[in-house]
C-alpha cells in the first residue's frame, strides 16, 4: 500500500464515517481539515463549513469566517468562497502542530477555484506525514484527477457493500502510522 489513502466514493456512502472509525480505533493524532454541510440550518442553500480536523465535532464553531460555500437543489445550485479554502484550508494543512495523520475530509469540486489550497493539498501529498482523505467521485474535476493520480496516493473505492471489509483491511495499515 502506498503512503497515502484516498477513499473515493459517492455522496453519503460512508467515506467520512470510515475515516473517523479508522482514526479513532488507531488512536492517531490528526491534522488537516474536515468540511461539513449543515443540513439542519433551515435554509434552502445548505451552508458548508471547514474546520480543523483536530477539533471534536461538538466543539466546532460555525461562522462566516469558516463558511466555504452553500449548496442547494441537490447540488445544482452552488455558492462557493474559494478565499476561505485558500486561507483556512491552507493553514490547516500547513499547521506546524505535529500529528500522525493528516485528514482531508473531504476533497471535491468546490475547491477548484482555490489555487493556494490546491497547491497545499498537492504539497501535503508530496510530504512524509500519511494522509487519509475522502474524495468525491468526480473525475470530471481536474483537481480531483490530479489528487487521485498522485504517485504516493492509493485510491480506495468505497460503496455500501465493501465498507466493513475496507475497515478491516485498512485498520492495520492506518494503525501502523502510529509512531
Amino acid at each position: 500500500m502506498k503512503k497515502h489513502i484516498l477513499i473515493c466514493g459517492e455522496k453519503g456512502v460512508g467515506k467520512s464515517t470510515l475515516i473517523r472509525r479508522l482514526v479513532e480505533e488507531a488512536q492517531l493524532s490528526v491534522g488537516g481539515f474536515c468540511t461539513k454541510m449543515d443540513e439542519n440550518a433551515g435554509e434552502v442553500m445548505h451552508p458548508i463549513y471547514i474546520y480543523p480536523a483536530a477539533v471534536p465535532m461538538d466543539q466546532r464553531q460555525r461562522g462566516v469566517e469558516n463558511l466555504v460555500g452553500r449548496c442547494g437543489n441537490f447540488g445544482r445550485q452552488k455558492e462557493i468562497f474559494p478565499e476561505v479554502f485558500d486561507a483556512l484550508g491552507t493553514a490547516y494543512l500547513q499547521s506546524p502542530q505535529p500529528c500522525q495523520v493528516i485528514l482531508m475530509d473531504e476533497l471535491g469540486f468546490m475547491e477548484s477555484g482555490a489555487q493556494a489550497f490546491r497547491r497545499a493539498v498537492l504539497q501535503t501529498l508530496d510530504g512524509d506525514t500519511p494522509v487519509l482523505a475522502a474524495v468525491k467521485n468526480r473525475m470530471d474535476v481536474e483537481f480531483l484527477r490530479q489528487v487521485c493520480a498522485h504517485p504516493q496516493a492509493e485510491v480506495v473505492p468505497i460503496d455500501p457493500e465493501n465498507r466493513e471489509e475496507l475497515y478491516r483491511t485498512l485498520l492495520p495499515v492506518v494503525s501502523g502510522w502510529k509512531k
